[in-house]
This record gives C-alpha cells, sequence and structure tokens, in this order.
C-alpha cells in the first residue's frame, strides 16, 4: 500500500483541465505498446505530446527529445511508462523543469519519486493509467 493517497476525481478532472503539453517518458514507436497508444489517443484528445525517448529521432510525428531537460517549452505533466526503479531520477527532472505533475502509469509505483515530486511542489498520481483515465473521467 503506498503513502501517497490517491487523486479525487475533481482533482484528476482538473489536472486534464489545465494541461496542455505532457512529455511521455519513454514514449514508443512500436504501436502495439501502451507508450506508444496511449499517448497517441492523449494527442488525439488536443494534448501537445512531447516524446521523451533516447533511441529515437521523432514519434507521433514530433520531435522526441533524449531527457526532459532537453525540452525547450513548458510542460504540465511529465507521464512516465519506465519501470519504478528508474522513477526517482524522472521525479528530479520533472521537479527541474517545473512541471505541475508526474503521472505514473498503470502499474508502475515508487513512493520516493512521488515524495520528491510532492516536495517539489508536484501533484502526483502512480499506477493508473492517463489515457483510461481520461475516457473515464471524461467518456
Amino acid at each position: 500500500m503506498s503513502k501517497h493517497p490517491e487523486l479525487s476525481e475533481d482533482e484528476l478532472r482538473q489536472i486534464y483541465h489545465d494541461t496542455k503539453t505532457i512529455a511521455v517518458v519513454g514514449a514508443s514507436t512500436d504501436p502495439r505498446k501502451a507508450a506508444h497508444h496511449i499517448p497517441a489517443y492523449l494527442q488525439g484528445q488536443g494534448f501537445t505530446i512531447v516524446p521523451v525517448n533516447p533511441t529515437t529521432e521523432q514519434i507521433f510525428g514530433v520531435k522526441a527529445y533524449r531527457r526532459l531537460e532537453d525540452i525547450p517549452v513548458e510542460v504540465d505533466v511529465v507521464d512516465v511508462f519506465r519501470p519504478g526503479p528508474e522513477t526517482p531520477e524522472v521525479a528530479w527532472s520533472a521537479v527541474a523543469i517545473g512541471a505541475k505533475v508526474l503521472w505514473l502509469q498503470e502499474g508502475i509505483a515508487n513512493d520516493e519519486a512521488g515524495d520528491t515530486a510532492r516536495e517539489g511542489g508536484l501533484k502526483f498520481v502512480q499506477d493508473r493509467c492517463m489515457g483510461a483515465t481520461h475516457r473515464f473521467l471524461f467518456g
């Protein structure tokens, strides 16, 4: 059980309402993977997706960046498709770039990342799909 409480539906709705740009750490070029079809869905809902993947130059028709710190625009949400043990470092980067939310996808949880995010002033969501949550809240 995580020490980080779940956000309410109203808090989650507010995240989507306030979000324009989502940096997707671990975005994939493989359409069979959640790290591809979830960001593609979010892009289709009007969000600007900025892929973060050091192994490719472009995903979803936009430039991919090696690290969060390389992104030249303001990022609202950092959506993470990487294993839990890698997320504390991502949390530090999310704080460093001034993101507002750190969101760990379904199956990914890390209390240390949550501590770092919250101490840095970010909202924190873990073990929850950003695409499925959007579909649930906005149908």
